[in-house]
């Protein structure tokens, strides 16, 4: 897909798997601060505030303005990988063979899709693989900070039909690679049971209703659909 072969295949699954499920926790995250003021962080302290919530998070990385460049926070000498508020994502990068989690500067200079940058969208991969409570973007000047939230104040996403169809299209336009991974990833986050047939995968909801996800011939989603109880 265009915009997307400046990342390796292994990172584009892992989006594949994690956009929908990632967007959703950022909507979740969205409602616990102010939607704005002036904000500060204590990396000493692993804080971040807002208004007047205080959340306890972690430097992803940051993203480089001037030349469209992702440095990790494990990599940036101001910090290293040993800082207590610095999220090191190489051991599970290199279990799953994601060169892009164990290379300490990316070069996303070629990224030109929907996203603000491309660094949101390693943020955002990053927050869904380690099961995080959101990314916070921190501009400053000549670029953005990403922050991961590891606080137990923010909840976890639940399952919403309303809007399910919303968050997995918005996930597949960020990480198109494999559709139906997108859906299956989504339903088990949200401890769905669901079947698989060569043009659907159908999940059954907790009120006894059914989500249907429908694709044509190569594999891409055409259709996702609701079936209400008849309780």
């Amino acid at each position: 897909m265009p915009g997307m072969s400046g990342f390796s295949p292994a990172f584009e699954r892992l989006g594949a798997a994690y956009a929908a499920v990632a967007a959703q926790q950022q909507e979740v995250l969205a409602n616990v601060l102010p939607a704005s003021g002036d904000w500060t962080t204590d990396l000493a302290a692993g804080t971040y505030t807002r208004g007047d919530v205080t959340l306890h998070v972690a430097l992803i990385g940051s993203f480089a303005e001037n030349d469209r460049s992702w440095l990790w926070g494990w990599a940036n000498p101001q910090f290293g990988p040993g800082h207590p508020a610095v999220l090191d994502p190489r051991p599970m990068g290199s279990r799953l063979g994601v060169p892009e989690m164990t290379t300490s500067e990316l070069d996303l200079a070629w990224y030109d899709g929907p996203a603000r940058n491309g660094g949101e969208l390693v943020a955002l991969v990053t927050n869904g693989l380690l099961g995080l409570s959101g990314t916070i973007p921190g501009p400053y000047d000549g670029g953005v900070a990403y922050f991961a939230v590891r606080d137990p104040a923010v909840p976890g996403a639940v399952w919403d039909p309303v809007t399910a169809p919303r968050l997995i299209t918005g996930g597949l336009s960020l990480f198109p690679a494999d559709h139906r991974l997108t859906v299956m990833r989504f339903f088990s986050r949200h401890r769905l049971p669901y079947r698989q047939t060569e043009t659907s995968i159908v999940a059954k909801l907790p009120d006894g209703g059914s989500c249907a996800a429908r694709f044509d011939d190569r594999d891409r989603l055409t259709d996702l659909s609701m079936t209400v109880s008849g309780r």
